[in-house]
């Protein structure tokens, strides 16, 4: 089905062109995810062993690994954004304004969602490069003074910046989600790296009678990708379809119709979120360790955040909870949406309009958030236990919401397909009445 939809999009030429311009701008992004930060020692972060590591080059693409220019990634990106729409929840009287000024509007949070993101970006660089200078063996940062610092953090700050301009043009003019893009090609390009971690830990130096042992372990590894896979795909395309009825009908439209709210509505976000938070402060208690603060909490509070027991787990998925209820009622606002049904005439059978309809879709939301949190901590525990009862790599550790994100991209690539394909068609039947009948 992809294949054919694939095939018969190539032969339009305006999806050619995106397909080919998304391409090119991935190509670039992993060009430049090689191009090593000056005066870095990148080879000094092999010997850093900290959560927060795998995390952000996770979202990256690698490209921390090797504290190259686009280091940061999107991640500054993504947590502006996710602030913005915060804000607009009745936080600040400006942002709900502007969030009610249609495309004027947009535009002021775009570019107020920039300004955060260079603020971000810039705190985090210098931040990141300060605490694996104290962490690791090797110096990372070869000439350590203040000039340094700032540098690197404007390097850094820059590099996100590109990065992100380059997720906005994939929008206006290549296919699928920019943002998702980019870190879906970093995943992809990590996958062999991935692969030979697990051949050498089951097949290297190993004995010959663990060797059967390792192809089982491959063979479990490889069901259980595809199991992963399966059930995402089958609840990230679920929805609760709500019945809608119109009350003024313009002649030759429908009288009812129905409003789509996914099963999953946070997407993969809220497991983003949460491995940034629940690695940072583990990240910033190895950092007050490796300064000889010595201190019996700072042991407590590391095995709270290292989800490599079943006290972080715990937390970790109390997190993915939290953040998929905040992240749902960010995306989808029941006030907005029901002033929209009204304001379009529109609204839920046996469901009074205004604040009856907020109520209601709060209620289900609720619900929808719960199977939603429920799904998205269990794809994301399971890989961390085996990790911790098998001994598998640390990479298996992070697989679940590797799959979850390509997964969801890959669903929303295709569905920009579709829509591209029933929009020519679209153009094609009004362009040329005569011929189609």
């Amino acid at each position: 089905m992809f294949f054919k939809l694939l095939f018969d999009g190539f032969k339009l030429k305006e999806i050619r062109n995106r397909v080919f311009f998304t391409i090119f701008i991935l190509f670039v992004f992993r060009l430049g995810a090689h191009i090593t930060v000056p005066g870095v020692n990148a080879l000094a972060l092999k010997n850093i062993n900290v959560p927060f590591l795998q995390v952000f080059n996770l979202v990256s693409g690698n490209a921390l690994q090797t504290y190259s220019l686009f280091a940061m990634g999107v991640s500054p990106y993504i947590t502006a954004s996710i602030v913005v729409q915060l804000l607009q929840m009745d936080i600040l009287p400006k942002f709900v304004e502007w969030s009610k000024q249609g495309e004027i509007g947009r535009r002021k949070l775009n570019q107020t969602t920039r300004y955060i993101t260079l603020a971000l970006a810039f705190g985090q660089s210098i931040g990141i490069t300060a605490a694996f200078q104290a962490l690791a063996q090797a110096k990372v940062v070869t000439n350590p003074t203040w000039q340094t610092y700032i540098m690197i953090g404007i390097l850094l700050t820059t590099g996100s910046m590109i990065v992100t301009w380059m997720g906005e043009q994939i929008n206006d003019k290549g296919w699928g989600s920019g943002v998702s893009l980019i870190i879906f090609a970093g995943i992809v390009s990590s996958i062999p790296s991935a692969v030979d971690e697990v051949r050498v830990a089951w097949f290297e130096n190993v004995r010959p009678d663990q060797i059967t042992q390792g192809w089982i372990n491959t063979g479990v590894l490889i069901v259980a990708a595809i199991l992963i896979i399966f059930v995402s795909t089958w609840v990230q395309q679920a929805e609760r379809k709500i019945p809608i009825q119109y009350t003024k009908l313009v002649q030759g439209a429908a009288s009812s119709s129905y409003l789509p709210l996914r099963v999953n509505p946070a997407g993969v976000i809220p497991v983003i979120f949460a491995s940034t938070i629940s690695s940072a402060p583990q990240t910033i208690l190895q950092f007050l360790k490796a300064a000889n603060v010595d201190a019996p909490w700072l042991v407590t509070l590391q095995e709270f955040f290292d989800y490599s027991n079943w006290k972080g787990m715990i937390v970790y998925a109390v997190l993915i909870v939290l953040f998929t209820f905040f992240y749902s009622f960010v995306q989808i606002n029941p006030e907005k949406m029901s002033e929209q049904l009204t304001q379009s005439g529109a609204y839920i059978p046996s469901i009074r309009p205004g604040k009856g309809t907020e109520k209601y879709i709060s209620g289900l939301l609720i619900r929808l958030a719960t199977v939603g949190s429920l799904f998205l901590g269990i794809i994301s525990i399971v890989p961390i236990m085996a990790t911790s009862i098998w001994g598998l790599p640390k990479l298996v550790a992070l697989g679940g919401t590797s799959l979850l994100i390509i997964i969801m991209t890959a669903i929303q690539g295709v569905q920009q397909l579709e829509g591209y394909m029933l929009k020519k068609k679209y153009v094609g039947f009004m362009d040329n009445p005569i011929n189609e009948y």
